[in-house]
């Protein structure tokens, strides 16, 4: 599960807009924030209520990933435990010709053997403050969209800035109900990050695509790090590991950061990602795919090289098809249009709130903006167009140049003072760039921009220089020496006056391509973000009136409480279980006659007769999560590790539009599972140990 899940098969939406808030209280529905927790549904469905204390426990025991995923700590001595997929990008950076970690793992049987991760940034949620009042209270009634974007921009620049200076914290304000409200969430930043465990890819992503978003599983999707900070292991707050884990029918809950849902949506902005926006990614993603499966082909370095990105691809691919597929029921749009009408009902009874009823015509406006925009906003400023690491750095390299001169107030938001130390942590890393594979990926992508940029002739041939697209990349490539850590910081630190006497072809195209980009951005923000923001605000304000504030909102990638059970479920007219067993992880290699993607790592088959086949494996539970719950821990009443978050089974991928949970499920490696293939599988007692407080 990748940071996006959104598969969705045909299903009904049982919940209705206007009265969430009543029915989380009899459904395990909610990604709660940890300065709004979910007491009343907690007392009142399982007879718990978490503590102040509780929660300030678990708050500072998660962890966020900076590359989407989420993770916790599990030690006194810094250990953090997320899944192998979301550590796949440093085991991918950390490989060479001579050493695949993907394929082959990695452990670390002393301190002194654990590795450096290149550029991966942990945070840990400090502190919330709502600052909701002083955003608003920079917007004047009459200011236009570009006028409130740039209002809103400034204030939101100030308080992350005056925030990141008096506390030295990692200061993002974080927007919530669509615009409905602002947070500042202060962060402890931790780049000190080091490889201890992972097993074989294999092991973690045991049955392959056909097995992603199925249920039942046997992956032992898990990985280890180690935060140092000053040279030494941290001593933070952590959980307990339990020695029994899940349960049937056990209350669980599972802390992480869910990427984003779009369940507060309007019936208008729906219709666009069905009709627009999830088509024309899908586009992308099938070519992106087939690409990347002919290079890998072709050699078993070159599948090495492109492993963990073409994972990532028909990841995506297989969630976007079937977040498709769900946008395309008619019943689930059906029960989002009926919720739409009744919440536009009530409005239009109420003379406080009949204003705000021109809301949704200014979400749906927006949206046929976007559509105009969306095209050379993809290829342009998303850089999709330019699918290259090396495009990617001489961009930031040239954007640094000129924002670094601005007022902190008006410069791009990823280039403000509080947010620099992420910037430099990626732009300086020292993870390999092979130039065959940026030749590929860039070439492949000017031929796509050719193709969607039509009507620019004279652009497109500025662009490749009269070039094809293949000997346009292979000189934009191999004539650039960005892959020199030195020179960029040279240009980083010099800023203006390298970037004009720069010839180095990547940040001559970022210059030539900046100012179009530029100018694309800006209208995305100002004529369909900020539009979109004010019209969500209101609509968020007459939700407020109708059904009260007891309402989780969408997620943001940020930290959120989610709980359910440990229970399974019918399909087919089947009894899914709640549970797998090491036993069917052999059964199932069996039945597919050990063939890939069902063939078994060489110590598993070496070591079976070591292992209690009876071990629980993988389980599932009611928790309402999404991608970017990747790593999340799922723990119990007492604040222990019972499982680890690493997937959704098909039907939990309606999630990203509404909370069903007849079928919908969380997926989990169990606790059990994880001890016992550390000591029995892969000899690694002490790391076993440290988590069992032995």
């Amino acid at each position: 599960m990748k940071l996006h899940l959104t598969r969705i098969p045909p299903v009904l939406l049982s919940v209705s807009l206007v009265s969430i808030a009543t029915v989380a209280a009899v459904a395990d529905e909610g990604m709660w924030l940890f300065n709004r927790p979910p007491r009343k549904e907690l007392q009142e469905k399982y007879g718990f209520e978490p503590t102040p204390e509780w929660l300030e426990h678990v708050r500072k025991s998660s962890v966020r990933f900076n590359n989407g995923g989420s993770g916790s700590f599990v030690s006194s001595d810094g250990l953090v435990m997320t899944n192998h997929h979301v550590g796949a990008d440093s085991l991918q950076k950390f490989g060479d010709a001579t050493h695949n970690y993907m394929r082959d793992g990695f452990y670390a049987k002393t301190r002194a053997d654990e590795k450096q991760c290149l550029d991966l940034e942990l945070n840990v949620l400090d502190s919330i403050e709502d600052v909701t009042q002083r955003v608003n209270a920079a917007l004047k009634p009459d200011m236009s969209s570009d006028q409130a974007f740039v209002a809103r921009r400034a204030v939101i620049n100030e308080i992350e800035s005056e925030s990141n200076k008096k506390t030295g914290l990692r200061s993002d304000v974080i927007t919530l109900y669509q615009g409905g409200e602002y947070d500042l969430y202060r962060y402890k930043r931790y780049t000190d990050v080091r490889l201890v465990f992972a097993p074989e890819q294999q092991a973690a992503f045991y049955g392959g695509d056909p097995d992603n978003f199925e249920y039942p599983r046997f992956d032992l999707d898990m990985c280890f790090f180690r935060v140092y900070e000053g040279g030494q292991p941290v001593h933070v707050d952590h959980f307990a590991w339990s020695k029994a884990g899940a349960d049937k029918d056990e209350l669980v809950f599972v802390s992480g950061n869910p990427g984003r849902t779009e369940r507060l949506d309007t019936v208008a902005a729906l219709n666009y990602s069905r009709d627009i926006g999830f088509p024309y990614l899908l586009q992308r993603l099938y070519r992106t795919e087939v690409l990347l499966n002919v290079w890998s082909g072709r050699s078993d370095e070159n599948a090495r090289r492109a492993r963990e990105l073409f994972f990532s691809a028909q990841n995506s691919r297989k969630a976007r098809d079937g977040g498709l597929a769900g946008l395309l029921d008619p019943s689930l749009m059906a029960q989002k249009k009926t919720a739409e009408e009744e919440l536009l009902a009530a409005v239009a009874k109420d003379p406080a709130l009949q204003s705000s009823a021109i809301a949704w015509k200014n979400v749906a406006d927006a949206q046929k903006v976007r559509a105009t925009l969306l095209h050379r906003y993809t290829i342009m400023e998303r850089g999709v167009g330019f699918n290259s690491t090396l495009f990617g750095i001489a961009r930031s390299l040239v954007r640094n140049a000129e924002e670094k001169g601005k007022p902190e107030r008006d410069r791009l938001r990823e280039f403000t003072t509080a947010r620099r130390p992420s910037l430099e942590l990626e732009l300086f890393s020292t993870e390999p760039i092979y130039k065959d594979f940026e030749t590929l990926k860039l070439a492949d992508s000017l031929t796509w921009l050719t193709s969607q940029l039509r009507s620019e002739p004279q652009f497109v041939k500025e662009i490749l220089a009269g070039k094809s697209p293949q000997e346009r990349a292979y000189e934009l490539v191999h004539e650039s020496k960005l892959d020199n850590v030195d020179l960029r910081k040279k240009i980083y630190e010099e800023g203006e006056s390298a970037i004009a006497g720069s010839q180095d072809p990547m940040i001559v195209l970022a210059k030539l391509v900046d100012p179009s980009s530029r100018a694309v951005r800006k209208l995305m923000e100002t004529k369909v973000e900020e539009v979109e923001r004010q019209a969500y605000a209101q609509i968020a304000k007459a939700k407020y009136t109708i059904g009260g504030k007891d309402v989780y909102p969408d997620a943001t990638f940020t930290l959120r409480l989610a709980f359910g059970t440990v229970k399974g479920y019918e399909e087919d007219g089947k009894q899914i279980p709640f549970e797998t067993t090491m036993a069917g992880l052999y059964e199932r290699s069996k039945e597919h006659h050990d063939k890939p993607p069902f063939d078994l790592p060489a110590r598993w088959v070496e070591r079976q007769d070591k292992l209690d086949l009876s071990t629980p494996f993988n389980f599932v539970c009611t928790a309402d999560i999404i991608g970017g719950n990747s790593g999340s821990p799922v723990i119990n009443k007492s604040g222990e590790i019972v499982g680890l978050i690493f997937d959704g089974n098909i039907q939990s991928l309606v999630l990203d539009f509404a909370y069903i949970d007849k079928q919908a499920r969380a997926v989990a490696v169990h606790s059990q599972a994880i001890i016992e293939a550390l000591r029995k599988v892969y000899d690694a007692e002490p790391l076993a140990d440290e988590l069992t407080r032995k």
